[in-house]
């Protein structure tokens, strides 16, 4: 029930949505034709009729969210004119018809959102007609409620003494609201396959729904096929009594007539019995004729709600084949997501790779790139030391070179003085 409501919900946001954005995008007053509008009601029909209590009826179960829908004028004084012209319309002759006009009514009246919110505020009246998890004894009615104030810059004009209310069936029409499933990038692809999964989530349990209201009309329409066969054999039965009756009334008229000529003729016996004998067997015929018109008119009603159970359940087929033709769609789009998933996980693995290899040779580059370091500083080292070298050999040279000058011009001095002196 939790999901149903969340479902609910979801689905009602969505059709709102698209409802006001289409109208302002039309910019002119909606009328019943209106394919978003249509679906509108449809989704609000579901709504109020999750977790109805059923009552029971000569078909079986029934649920009707009229009932809920005629408190509101206990609520909302204005509400008691919609209310009014609802059952003075001369077409309507079932509570869904006349729950679905109050929706129209109220949508044109611009109180549609007002008159749910009042009800969905008066619980301890609504648990007369609801379960307690249902959408509108929960928080979800009250989100709808809300969501339902949007609806207001909406103008809408119905003409509702020629449409069949009584007899449209609502179903959801899914692909109003279903995305697109292609997508190129990775994020977006992720995106789009939560929300398909989520979509194709939603339109197995409608096909579900589907296929468990297709199920119950056929137990219904094989109840009408006992039904009719049942009553098929009575009215033989009462067809055959009703030629007893005749041949016996036949009988009787051909011994009334040989008793009146016997009378003509002769002595008059007593009548008293053979005249009651005649009376009980006309008030016999004419009961038997009574119990064959009224098995008669059973059977044409039998007959007539046959049919349309069977128009019913054909529609439903219809459209639980539609569903599945969207399901297999959404599938074969996921198929595809998740391919291109695995295509683009690939590619991201092979990436890492790639990355993961590059980082180990910029690892080796470093390393190398720390050896050479460690080399030139090295080599620095030994040319300083070179270089400290040759400057102290320099020194040494200038040193030595000053020396033997000074012996060189020491030695000139002495060899002039033994000169001089020579």
């Amino acid at each position: 029930m939790a999901n149903e409501r969340m479902n609910l919900m979801n689905m009602a946001k969505l059709s709102i949505k698209g409802l006001i954005e289409s109208a302002l995008n039309l910019g002119r007053t909606l009328d019943s034709d209106y394919a978003p509008l249509q679906q509108f009601f449809v989704v609000m029909e579901h709504c109020l009729k999750h977790g109805l209590k059923a009552k029971k009826t000569f078909l079986g179960q029934n649920k009707s969210f009229w009932g809920p829908l005629e408190l509101v004028e206990k609520l909302v004084p204005e509400a008691a004119e919609i209310t009014a012209s609802v059952k003075d319309l001369p077409g309507l002759k079932t509570p869904v018809g006349r729950g679905r006009a109050w929706l129209r009514l109220a949508l044109m009246q611009k109180k549609l959102s007002e008159y749910m919110k009042a009800l969905i505020n008066k619980k301890e009246l609504l648990s007369e007609f609801y379960e307690p998890n249902a959408l509108m004894m929960e928080e979800e009615g009250a989100i709808i409620a809300g969501l339902l104030v949007g609806l207001n810059v909406i103008d809408a004009n119905f003409c509702m003494k020629g449409e069949d209310l009584d007899s449209q069936v609502g179903v959801i029409d899914f692909s109003m609201y279903l995305k697109d499933g292609n997508s190129s990038k990775g994020s977006e692809g992720d995106g789009q396959i939560t929300a398909i999964l989520d979509q194709k989530n939603y339109v197995e349990e409608l096909n579900r729904h589907l296929n468990a209201t297709v199920n119950n009309l056929q137990a219904k329409v094989d109840a009408l096929e006992k039904s009719n066969t049942k009553l098929t054999e009575e009215l033989a039965v009462a067809n055959n009594r009703i030629i007893t009756l005749q041949e016996d009334m036949e009988r009787v008229k051909e011994e009334s007539s040989y008793i009146l000529e016997s009378n003509r003729k002769g002595p008059k016996p007593d009548r008293t019995s053979e005249g009651q004998a005649l009376s009980e067997a006309r008030k016999h015929l004419k009961e038997e004729t009574q119990l064959r018109l009224d098995v008669e008119k059973e059977l044409e009603i039998q007959i007539s709600m046959r049919q349309e159970m069977e128009l019913a359940m054909k529609m439903l087929e219809k459209d639980v084949c539609e569903k599945q033709d969207a399901l297999v769609s959404l599938r074969q789009q996921l198929d595809d997501l998740r391919a291109l998933k695995h295509e683009l996980a690939f590619k991201l693995q092979s990436s890492d790779l790639g990355v993961k290899q590059k980082s180990e040779l910029n690892s080796r580059l470093e390393e190398k790139t720390n050896q050479m370091a460690a080399t030139i500083k090295q080599l620095e080292q030994r040319l300083r030391q070179a270089e400290r070298g040759r400057q102290s050999a320099e020194l040494d040279n200038r040193l030595f070179k000053q020396d033997f000058g000074d012996k060189i011009n020491s030695l000139q001095l002495e060899v002039e003085e033994l000169t001089r002196q020579r």
